[in-house]
Formats: structure tokens, C-alpha cells, sequence
């Protein structure tokens, strides 16, 4: 359906970068891991993503459930424990992949970019804000795990 392996074609994929929160005033490192499953008959593919960052004990998981899938968009649902469950809209593009957020009734928004780049890695960037004014703002790149 398109050239992205990452999101839509089961595998493992790993990360690092930065993230910014504004309740802190240095920047963190963090650690990433994607395990995405084979799809469903359906098409829904399901995603489960862990980020360990600097100097925090526990790790975050985040569940995303993917579907309604085309060659240019797709639903995404997020899920955590913090949050609970929040439902977003993506697109697919040659080099691009990318959804947003957007639940004014939580006052939670935000976006994630993944840029794929020549070496089939991707640079990635994210923003969310939640309602207490917090905002989280990550770079960094992923890239698939050696069998």
C-alpha cells in the first residue's frame, strides 16, 4: 500500500532523542521501542510503544490501535494510563507520516512526524500540551531492529 514499513508492517523498531517538558528545564534523553503487530482481518494493526526517559524510574507504555486505513490517511487511538483513550486522524505521504490529537473537552492536543529518510530510518518530532499548561516537545529517530 505504500513504501512505510514502520506503523504498518509488523516489526520492532527502536529510538532515541530529546524531550523538552516545561516543567523541566534541561533537556532528557529518552529510549524507545515499537512493537507492532501483523494486522487484523480487519485491517486493524495495534501498536505498543515503551519510552524510558533519563532519570525517571518507570517506563510509559502507550498503546495506538490503527485503522481505517488508506494510501493517504488512517484513524489512530492512543492509549495510556494517564490519559485514558484518545482518538486521532493520519496521513501518509511519500516521506511522511503523521497524526495529531485534538480533545478540547480533555484540553489535551498534539502531533507526531515521522520523516523517512534514505538509510529507511526516520526522523521524528512531537508535540503535546495538556490542560494544566504542561508541554512536551521530543526529537529524535527511529530505525528498525536487527533480526
Amino acid at each position: 500500500m505504500n513504501k512505510h514499513s514502520f506503523l504498518f508492517t509488523p516489526k520492532c523498531w527502536l529510538g532515541d532523542g530529546k524531550i523538552q517538558l516545561s516543567m523541566v528545564e534541561e533537556e532528557l534523553s529518552f529510549y524507545t521501542s515499537w512493537d507492532l503487530e501483523e494486522a487484523d482481518p480487519d485491517g486493524k494493526i495495534i501498536a505498543t510503544q515503551e519510552v524510558q526517559i533519563q532519570g525517571m524510574n518507570d517506563s510509559m507504555q502507550n498503546q495506538f490501535c490503527i485503522t481505517d486505513r488508506t494510501p493517504s490517511q488512517f484513524s489512530i487511538e492512543l492509549e495510556n494510563a494517564t490519559l485514558g483513550t484518545i482518538t486521532g486522524k493520519g496521513v501518509i505521504k511519500d516521506t511522511l507520516i503523521a497524526w495529531e490529537f485534538r480533545q478540547p473537552e480533555l484540553g489535551f492536543e498534539g502531533f507526531e512526524f515521522y520523516e523517512l529518510q534514505k538509510d529507511g530510518s526516520y526522523l521524528m518530532r512531537a508535540e503535546y500540551a495538556t490542560p494544566d499548561q504542561f508541554r512536551t516537545v521530543i526529537r529524535g529517530r527511529l530505525w528498525e531492529k536487527e533480526a
